[in-house]
């Protein structure tokens, strides 16, 4: 598989300088979508569009009993500076492939290349469908929209991989069960009359009832939630007043909610609730709280695991498979698994001996090798699920 792949290798390392040297945020994807489609039109296939940026992909026939396998990536850059300094640096002011989507992209454009190869040579059992989403950085995520659409009808099994700046070129990551976290918003909002410094009980403090929701409730929460579940709840904004000598009469608190069971995730707005009213209603001050659904944790199933392992070890040699850790990052492919077993690989970037870098940060550089990895990874993967015995 590798050695197909090594006949695309140019192409796919300037395809991804391309998508990198202009990326595109979240919705606005139509540059990213076009010169994806030009290369399946220029090797003989028929990309369809979405509704907005986005495009899927059939590669082989899925007639009646036949399988269809789907294979993801996602298309979107981020709001960060692009600080990597190399001669493909972003030329989008404030906007860079901080995530490593334009790697996904490009693999995933290889995968493709090769699948329609072994269809013209007779050698595919079968259908792969290319899915390349749009927004998969914000909520609510492209892959939302790719499922409304239908992209997942007829389809057995759903396949991605994962840039990990944390592993060396030529390892992949895996993990069976919750390998991210489910990652929701929080919005409180704290009232009050108002009132002056000097005479805090005479009134309804605010600023005390924020700190006290800022200190309490994450600790209530560990108390009253199994810790197996990986919860974490953790603030990122606090507003209020401007007077030092004012009780402001409202502030507001936003944060993020997270966990690695699916469960936990359906019951935690409730005990939030609670533990919020607990916390205030001592305090003379009214609390409301919007809780905004993110993503729920993406639940690797065990027999699609396997086949990216068995995939990765025929493609990179028996001591490419090393165990990943949870995170509790939050990443929509979770969504597609809710409708159709999958699992996603965390695919190694980082050149051995060299820096380790994190993602979302801007001086992100990946060894370009693991595109050429990916793409035969994801297309030797599709064709063992589409040999698994039915």
């Amino acid at each position: 598989m590798l050695a197909l792949v090594e006949e695309f290798r140019d192409d796919l390392v300037a395809l991804r300088r391309d998508l990198h040297a202009h990326p595109e945020l979240a919705r606005t994807e139509e540059r990213t979508t076009r010169t994806v489609a030009e290369r399946f039109v220029a090797a003989g296939l028929t990309p369809r569009g979405l509704i907005g940026p986005g495009l899927v992909v059939d590669v082989g026939d899925a007639p009646a009993g036949a399988r269809r396998v789907a294979l993801r990536a996602d298309l979107d850059g981020l709001p960060v500076p692009d600080a990597c300094g190399l001669p493909f640096a972003s030329q989008t002011r404030g906007v860079s492939h901080a995530c490593g989507h334009d790697v996904h992209t490009a693999a995933l454009v290889g995968a493709g290349l090769v699948l329609a190869r072994l269809h013209a040579e007779g050698a595919l059992p079968g259908g792969v469908r290319l899915l390349f989403q749009p927004a998969e950085e914000v909520q609510p995520g492209g892959s939302l929209d790719l499922m409304e659409a239908g992209v997942l009808d007829g389809v057995s099994r759903v396949l991605a991989l994962h840039c990990e700046p944390r592993l060396d070129v030529g390892q992949v990551g895996t993990r069976i069960g919750a390998i991210t976290s489910a990652s929701d918003e929080i919005h409180i909002t704290v009232t009050g009359p108002g009132g002056h410094t000097s005479r805090p009980y005479l009134t309804g403090d605010v600023v005390f009832a924020l700190g006290e929701i800022i200190t309490q409730v994450p600790s209530i929460l560990g108390r009253r939630i199994d810790p197996r579940w990986g919860v974490n709840l953790t603030w990122g904004a606090v507003r209020a007043g401007q007077a030092v000598n004012a009780i402001p009469a409202s502030g507001t608190l936003g944060g993020t909610l997270r966990c690695l069971d699916v469960r936990a995730w359906e019951q935690l707005g409730t005990e939030l609730n609670r533990a919020v009213a607990a916390v205030v209603e001592p305090l003379g001050v009214q609390v409301e709280i919007r809780i905004v659904k993110g993503v729920p944790p993406v639940v690797n199933d065990a027999t699609c695991t396997s086949l990216l392992e068995r995939a990765a070890g025929e493609i990179l040699g028996p001591d490419a498979v090393t165990l990943t850790e949870q995170s509790l990052g939050g990443e929509d492919f979770a969504w597609y698994l809710t409708k159709v077993p999958g699992a996603m690989a965390r695919l190694g970037t980082r050149t051995p001996g060299g820096r380790t870098y994190d993602l979302h940060q801007g001086e992100l550089v990946v060894d370009e090798r693991a595109i050429g990895h990916g793409a035969a990874l994801l297309a030797r993967a599709a064709m063992l699920a589409l040999c698994e015995p039915v």
